[in-house]
């Protein structure tokens, strides 16, 4: 917990306890949608749209959109046909999630304990939220637990650049724009644990590797906006 200006503002730490990492979200809730946009200029539309083609979300199939909270992400599945279920740690952000898409089915549950059975879902998808679990083998390995034989997993998150000469921008940019831009939000310290956590995030190659150990099969990813954002694909045998 920290005091900036006389407000206390919640963050997680890169240690991200359960506790502290649904503390902070339940924090910026209300206005976590605005600040993607914000803080992505609005690339993160397309992430998304890239994102539902890869998951091909199909009448019948049943997807886990894991961190789904706010349901933008599960909205977009569910509108090609599929019965969705949005899955977060944080009560606050499924708050929110059921105002604003009270057609969906959200349901509170720790990456690490999923409240689902065995091989129940076609797919299982994560934006953003992989890199927030304390535990990322065990998270994956969560995951596949429940995703029926044949079935994928599909993970969008921030990665690695792939251009040297851009990374080095990026990377001296970030922490001088996160001040300006989050002025719009009810937590900026929030935003603070973001740039850390992007920072100490593993690289494609090798979030792919923890894929594969997790019992994952032809294993995949593919750069989005020059590797800011990955997407990652893997196949339950």
């Amino acid at each position: 917990m920290w005091k900036t200006d006389g407000v206390f503002e919640t963050r997680a730490t890169l240690a991200k306890r359960r506790s502290d990492v649904a503390q902070m979200f339940d924090g910026v809730a209300q206005r976590y949608d605005l600040m993607n946009d914000v803080m992505t200029f609005g690339l993160q539309r397309q992430w998304r749209r890239d994102t539902v083609e890869a998951v091909d979300p199909r009448p019948g199939q049943l997807v886990l959109d894991l961190a789904g909270g706010t349901g933008t992400s599960a909205a977009t599945f569910a509108a090609r046909g599929a019965e969705v279920f949005p899955t977060d740690l944080s009560l606050g952000m499924l708050r929110v999630g059921r105002e604003r898409e009270p057609g969906l089915q959200f349901v509170a549950g720790d990456a690490l304990q999923l409240p689902y059975a065995d091989d129940t879902f076609d797919t299982v998808t994560i934006s953003y939220g992989l890199r927030n679990v304390e535990d990322t083998l065990g998270a994956l390995t969560e995951m596949r637990r429940v995703t029926k034989p044949g079935g994928q997993v599909v993970i969008c998150e921030f990665s690695r650049v792939t251009n040297p000469a851009f990374g080095l921008v990026y990377e001296q940019w970030l922490p001088r724009a996160i001040p300006l831009l989050t002025r719009f939000s009810s937590n900026p310290a929030a935003y603070e644990y973001l740039f850390e956590s992007i920072l100490a995030w593993p690289s494609q190659a090798e979030l792919a590797e923890l894929m594969e150990q997790a019992g994952w099969k032809a294993v995949g990813y593919r750069n989005l906006s020059h590797g800011i954002v990955a997407l990652h694909r893997g196949w339950k045998a």
